[in-house]
């Protein structure tokens, strides 16, 4: 009968091709449904459109990385860790490498390279692919799977996959599809925030810091229940507040703490680690070897010049003023700022700067070793639609890649 399948999957990210592709090897005929006119679109501008696929961390360190939820991952991973995803596109025509020793790319270091692999694998396999396809409804009786619905069309089979990505990016076609999908079948959706994304700061002194990147930032949450959030890595300042890749990752943190408090304080040390003894020890050497130079020189032999200037200026010093001739007591703040440097954060761009969501739906009602809904049998959940998120570095495509895998078996 025409329009019946044995698996419908609905989105064509890395998730949803991943299934199809697994499915459809086993001797599924499957569909794919794409709501915009092309496949992988947001895969496209992953990574800045270099597409870093996974990393080297093992299957242990790698659950760790994204928190209490990780183990969910555990037989996901065990279907198509990184070694798995590396031979699996060796397999397509792609090659990958890891230049670093830890994050995992195409070669070519283009997403183009990975979404005309997949592409191409798709149509050898006889996957029917159709575009400009939006799933309003899964249709459901008694319980089971039977079908899709688009605005023009229904699609019959007892096995759907959600694989519809989260909020971010919504010029990408992101508008939280399999959200109302699943939510429709009674699944529940946990609190979505924006995630992956600079911040903006209260303080505005940040503007004139815009030309360095620091490294080996250490950042920590201060506020009394969350003293424990913290990380570390590059940190830029921006006109408006902060970025890099250690606010990439701890953005996920920050923004549920910013739509509850409205504000969270941060403490910063640009010192890379150095305490308060280090750094005052640090500039009474600097003073003993050249006496007479400015405040300053001393601060800018440990951060640029320009954050020195504006950290001199909080304690209430002028930069040009001989370290010797500074009060105890204003010695004493300036070496406090260059230890823990305080910032609040007030704000972000919203979904339309997040490269993934947080939250999504409730693992509770999803059977890990398979993917499948614990509401309605034949529904499938992979990727970002799912409450689970990691940092920056290949974490998050490599759960969509093996949980797509994983629901593309069909238990």
């Amino acid at each position: 009968m025409i329009n019946r399948y044995d698996l419908i999957v609905v989105g064509s990210g890395a998730a949803g091709m991943m299934s199809a592709i697994v499915s459809a090897r086993k001797g599924n005929k499957v569909l794919l449904l794409e709501k915009l006119p092309r496949i992988a679109s947001k895969l496209k501008a992953t990574g800045g459109g270099r597409c870093n696929l996974s990393n080297t961390l093992s299957n242990e360190d790698f659950m760790a990385r994204f928190g209490r939820d990780g183990r969910f991952m555990q037989d996901a991973l065990q279907v198509l860790n990184y070694k798995a995803l590396t031979q699996f596109f060796k397999e397509i025509g792609v090659e990958t490498h890891a230049p670093d020793g830890y994050r995992i790319f195409p070669t070519s270091h283009s997403s183009a390279t990975i979404i005309e692999a997949l592409e191409k694998e798709i149509n050898k396999i006889g996957v029917t692919l159709i575009c400009s396809q939006k799933v309003e409804h899964i249709l459901e009786e008694n319980g089971q799977v039977t079908g899709v619905k688009t605005s023009d069309a229904a699609y019959h089979a007892p096995h759907v996959v959600v694989a519809t990505g989260g909020l971010g990016y919504p010029t990408l076609g992101a508008e939280g599809d399999g959200y109302h999908l699943a939510a429709e079948l009674g699944h529940k959706i946990t609190q979505l925030h924006p995630a992956m994304m600079p911040l903006k700061t209260k303080e505005e002194w940040v503007k004139n810091c815009r030309a360095d990147t620091l490294a080996k930032v250490e950042l920590r949450v201060d506020l009394p229940k969350h003293k424990k959030l913290r990380a570390t890595g590059d940190l830029i300042f921006t006109n408006n507040g902060i970025r890099g890749p250690v606010i990439l990752d701890f953005a996920r943190e920050v923004t549920p703490l910013l739509k509850k408090y409205g504000e969270v304080p941060l403490l910063l040390n640009l010192t890379k680690g150095m305490n308060e003894d280090e750094i005052f020890k640090h500039l009474k050497n600097e003073a003993f070897k050249n006496p007479h130079a400015k405040t300053i020189e001393h601060i800018a032999t440990l951060l640029p010049h320009a954050i020195s200037q504006e950290l001199c200026l909080l304690a209430g010093i002028s930069p040009d003023e001989d370290y010797g001739k500074i009060a105890g007591a204003s010695r004493d703040k300036l070496v406090k700022l260059l230890a823990w440097t305080p910032l609040r954060v007030i704000g972000h761009d919203g979904f339309k700067m997040a490269m993934i969501t947080r939250g999504g739906i409730d693992l509770k009602e999803i059977n890990p070793k398979t993917m499948q809904s614990k509401i309605v049998n034949g529904l499938y959940f992979c990727g970002e639609v799912m409450n689970l998120d990691g940092p920056c570095g290949g974490y998050n495509l490599q759960w969509s890649f093996a949980s797509g895998a994983l629901a593309g078996e069909l238990h």
